[in-house]
């Protein structure tokens, strides 16, 4: 089998979401590394390969393929039967995970990115944080995570009793929430929501590359 390339930062929360996912799916993988911070991803010859100029991207044999959620979905099943199942085994599983999945991209990632991006982006490329702006988000946040927190109060994870890429999508943002952003009382206030973060964020294949996420 050949070595999946890919192409991203090890600060990007895109790029370790595709690198938790080949860690579960104990697939082989080079990391090419792409400077954003000196705009790598804006060359014409990485753009050749994404023409948004967004990381990361992959090359799995003939295929050339970006987006991160797109990306971990086509490992999941591309190699569905190697490492950890990702994507449940029934009809009704499955939807579960799509439908959380969908959560984690259209109602948690926003507010999440946007807290992420003020408080620990702007200060590294000389801007400032808007403190209120950022409030306003971690509302948003508090939020949803009392839905989580129904939620994980009758299930393991977020589609049932089961890892999947609902719970794996989460993990990157939700770190640099706790540990870049010290908006780790979101999750610490909320039982089951600390129970699920301890116990997704103990997992071998994120621990792996947690270790090295740094924007540096």
């Amino acid at each position: 089998m050949a070595v999946i390339k890919v192409h991203g930062h090890h600060g990007s929360t895109a790029t370790v979401m595709v690198l938790c996912c080949l860690n579960e799916k104990n697939l082989e993988y080079e990391l090419v590394f792409v400077d954003f911070f000196a705009g790598a991803h804006k060359t014409p010859e990485y753009l050749a390969l994404n023409p948004l100029g967004l990381i990361p991207t992959i090359q799995d044999g003939d295929l050339t393929l970006f987006e991160s959620r797109a990306i971990i979905k086509y490992l999941a099943k591309q190699y569905e039967g190697q490492g950890t199942d990702l994507l449940g085994r029934t009809v009704s599983e499955q939807a579960l995970v799509e439908q959380w999945s969908q959560v984690e991209a259209q109602s948690f990632n926003s507010p999440v990115f946007f807290i992420i991006e003020q408080v620990l982006i702007a200060p590294i490329v000389g801007g400032s944080t808007d403190e209120a702006a950022v409030e306003i988000r971690v509302e948003k946040v508090g939020k949803l995570l009392d839905i989580y927190e129904e939620r994980l109060s009758k299930s393991k994870y977020l589609a049932g009793d089961f890892f999947s890429l609902a719970d794996l999508q989460h993990l990157p943002y939700t770190n640099y929430l706790i540990n870049g952003c010290g908006k780790g009382d979101l999750i610490s206030s909320r039982k089951h929501v600390k129970a699920w973060w301890e116990d997704i964020s103990s997992r071998p294949a994120w621990k792996k590359v947690a270790e090295k996420m740094t924007f540096k």
